[in-house]
């Protein structure tokens, strides 16, 4: 027993010398044993079923992400009108934009249009997108006709969050504020492109 705890003694110097041996100072060596020391690597959201091993996991439910601006924190609290034919119509009562109409506002819901809404609903929010002339979809709205003319801003909100006819929702894609952004730009279609009137909040209301 004594001389295999000695030769595994040698074992170990042998190593460390040649390890001090070595030319380039920068280099690591050789790991005796890496996994006395270095963990396994975890990557996230893989349920490994094990009490100890840990990844990234999905928050509580009711969870309120941090918000860093505090003005901005009410983006963070949940959109809690259903996707309901009753919920569509009380949005169009009672959900307001929180963001007064500007020009900056509106050229930044107009990059996020860009991206997200024109292949239906064109450039112009004319419903000729590239997806409709290629005969992809059919029955696209123009936003400054009929209906859609004098579409509340809730309504819209409301469509984008849950999704309306063929559209999607777009609550994956857009957060909160960009919904609003998007809508800023919208009205500016809706409205010949002219600036809109500026919407605002009722004293007694919680923004959505």
């Amino acid at each position: 027993m004594m001389r295999k705890i000695i030769n595994i003694s040698m074992l170990i110097l042998s190593a460390s010398l040649f390890v001090a041996c070595m030319k380039d100072p920068n280099s690591p060596g050789y790991e005796y044993m890496p996994d006395m020391y270095r963990s396994a690597a975890i990557e996230a959201y893989v349920d490994y079923n094990h009490p100890d091993r840990y990844s990234a996991l999905l928050p509580p439910s009711h969870t309120i992400p941090f918000s860093a601006d505090p003005q901005k924190a009410w983006f963070m609290f949940p959109y809690e009108i259903p996707n309901t034919p009753e919920g569509y119509e009380l949005a169009g009562v009672n959900v307001k934009s929180p963001i007064p109409y500007s020009d900056a506002v509106k050229e930044e819901g107009k990059v996020l249009y860009e991206k997200f809404c024109t292949p239906c609903h064109g450039e112009n929010g004319d419903g000729q997108g590239d997806l409709v002339k290629n005969g992809k979809i059919n029955g696209v709205p123009a936003y400054n006709t009929g209906a859609l003319k004098e579409l509340p801003e809730g309504k819209m909100f409301h469509s984008i969050t849950y999704g309306k006819g063929i559209m999607g929702s777009h609550a994956g894609q857009l957060n909160k504020e960009e919904r609003w952004k998007v809508i800023q730009y919208v009205r500016f279609l809706q409205n010949d492109k002219k600036a809109p009137q500026a919407g605002t909040l009722n004293n007694n209301q919680q923004p959505q």
